[in-house]
């Protein structure tokens, strides 16, 4: 019995011209292939999803700081600038660690744009997913929040939108009154959103005298968080030198504890008195700094005691991201 020759169906003009956009993943792809979007220019875009960025934010002005309001601070805002200018009809863009309902972002009724940082994102590029979220929540409607979606695997970072040479200064809150500009006249959901939010918020403090170090305080002790820009391996060298020679501290009863491994820096952590304020912490940082400082020059291979101490910071190292 002969065998049926497959049927085959006419060749469809392909779009080769422009980007193609994001669909389902059993879809037809919308460059006109025929064939399902998974099957076709979706698979640059699922491998895109499944490729980590390990440093998702090198290159910005401040990437100690993002990745502080990212994974260690509650409630934070910083202003942002974009290197083409802003838009007609948006008198802002404000970056905000949560945003109510856990929105990507939202466009208020003035214009202005406030955008969410601590959301789960679908690709493995943080910088890309918020950068697709930027630029949606620029043309949004005034009043509205933007939904989260994938990212296209060829969109624009957060590098290629903001300008370079814009400072970024994180503006820490105690509450997320930020939110809305009327509190008491919030709609029920957001204020109740508002509520569960500022009820769950750690008391947070950026210092003043070093980068990105962060002072907070829990019910048994207090704790300086520092995201620090150093090479992970060389920084480990230079805190086992100081913990080994025993100046790795901030002070009477303070201890640095380990470190936590987030978006490709490291974020050393001392467990501090619970009576030992922010203020308090200024000075010591400051000269633990120096410290440091020398510390990173020091060439050569660590002592025995160094090594141990190194372990001891290794073991207690947490990853995050």
């Amino acid at each position: 019995m002969a065998k049926k020759r497959p049927q085959t169906k006419g060749a469809r003009p392909q779009r080769t011209d422009g980007e193609v956009p994001v669909v389902g993943a059993r879809e037809p792809c919308p460059c006109g292939s025929g064939r399902r979007y998974k099957a076709c220019h979706g698979r640059a875009a699922a491998q895109a999803v499944t490729e980590l960025v390990h440093r998702p934010f090198e290159g910005l002005p401040g990437e100690c700081d993002w990745v502080a309001l990212r994974e260690l601070v509650p409630a934070a805002t910083a202003e942002l600038k974009l290197k083409d200018g802003l838009p007609e009809g948006v008198p802002s863009v404000t970056l905000a660690t949560v945003l109510p309902m856990a929105w990507p972002a939202l466009r208020r009724d003035d214009g202005s744009v406030l955008i969410g940082l601590q959301n789960d994102t679908a690709s493995g590029d943080i910088s890309r997913d918020l950068a697709d979220t930027l630029r949606r929540a620029l043309t949004a409607q005034p009043g509205t929040p933007v939904q989260g979606r994938r990212a296209p695997a060829e969109g624009p970072r957060l590098q290629d939108l903001l300008d370079p040479a814009g400072a970024f200064e994180p503006v820490v809150h105690s509450g997320f009154e930020f939110w809305v500009p009327d509190p008491e006249n919030a709609t029920p959901d957001v204020a109740a959103s508002l509520e569960r939010a500022n009820a769950a918020a750690i008391p947070t403090v950026r210092l003043a005298g070093v980068d990105a170090g962060y002072w907070c305080e829990t019910p048994d002790k207090n704790h300086l968080r520092w995201v620090m820009p150093h090479a992970e391996e060389e920084l480990l060298d230079a805190l086992a030198r100081l913990h080994a020679a025993g100046r790795s501290g901030l002070g009477e009863g303070t201890r640095l504890v380990g470190s936590f491994r987030a978006h490709g820096l490291t974020v050393p952590v001392w467990d501090l008195p619970s009576g030992m304020g922010a203020q308090d912490v200024e000075k010591p940082a400051a000269e633990f700094a120096e410290r440091l400082t020398a510390a990173l020059a020091v060439d050569g291979p660590l002592t025995p005691d160094e090594r141990r101490a190194r372990g001891g910071l290794t073991n207690r190292q947490v990853t995050l991201s």
